[in-house]
């Protein structure tokens, strides 16, 4: 089975996959950074990492590996002129210099591996212009964009994908949630009229992370309830 680092494995969408591998038997090196966490499951082990430290470390990984996922992420929604020039580069920070990071860090693992791949996170509103949502994405797009100049320049030794979920039932997404009423009006803005699971997006990401997704590469998978594609 495959050797799998998820950064930012401790909560949300990260979380729910790291325990999914694991199940399925990969072994499992999870990151967290404020929220230490354990595992019962001996396919899983969690270790701490700061992607914003100049030098994260990652001295925990094995000299191979065959899959890594970069989840960690920011949902600032604010008017654009409530924004600071200085926001935006902290929100770059941790969503696209943390990746650059952690992929220069594990590529050497990584170029070992078995069939490797990358999986990155993107949002829906790279897709569809939304309120508000200036700040991710920009930095959401420009994962979009590194994602398919990674996917050529790695090609054809390792896959690079990325995921563009919608609103997904997480910590992170909890103030969008925290009443039905918010819910049930999120929900009606896509046209499956739910809101997503981080089982919804985990289970792309392993697809993508396996053989069965061996002929896909440089692809944005949007996995966000039809919110980018359809209006009914």
């Amino acid at each position: 089975m495959s050797a799998i680092l998820i950064i930012g494995a401790s909560s949300g969408i990260g979380q729910q996959l790291a325990h999914q591998l694991a199940a399925a038997g990969h072994r499992v090196f999870g990151t967290f950074h404020s929220k230490p966490t354990t595992s019962e499951s001996p396919n899983l082990t969690f270790h701490h990492c700061n992607v914003l430290d100049e030098q994260p470390d990652f001295s925990f990984l094995p000299e191979a590996i065959d899959g890594l996922v970069y989840c960690p992420g920011s949902i600032v929604l604010k008017p654009f002129h409530r924004i600071k020039p200085a926001d935006f580069v902290d929100d770059y920070q941790l969503q696209v210099i943390g990746a650059i990071k952690s992929i220069q860090a594990a590529l050497p693992a990584l170029k070992k591996g078995n069939q490797p791949a990358i999986v990155l996170f993107s949002t829906a509103a790279v897709q569809t212009g939304l309120n508000f949502h200036s700040m991710v994405s920009a930095s959401k797009g420009a994962l979009e964009g590194m994602t398919r100049a990674l996917a050529a320049e790695f090609a054809p030794t390792i896959r690079v994908n990325c995921i563009a979920p919608s609103l997904t039932d997480t910590p992170m997404a909890a103030a969008l949630l925290n009443t039905e009423e918010k819910r049930n009006a999120n929900a009606l803005r896509h046209p499956l009229r739910r809101i997503g699971t981080p089982a919804d997006i985990a289970h792309m990401a392993e697809f993508l992370l396996t053989e069965k997704s061996g002929w896909v590469t440089g692809q944005i998978m949007h996995v966000d309830g039809g919110i980018s594609r359809l209006k009914v």
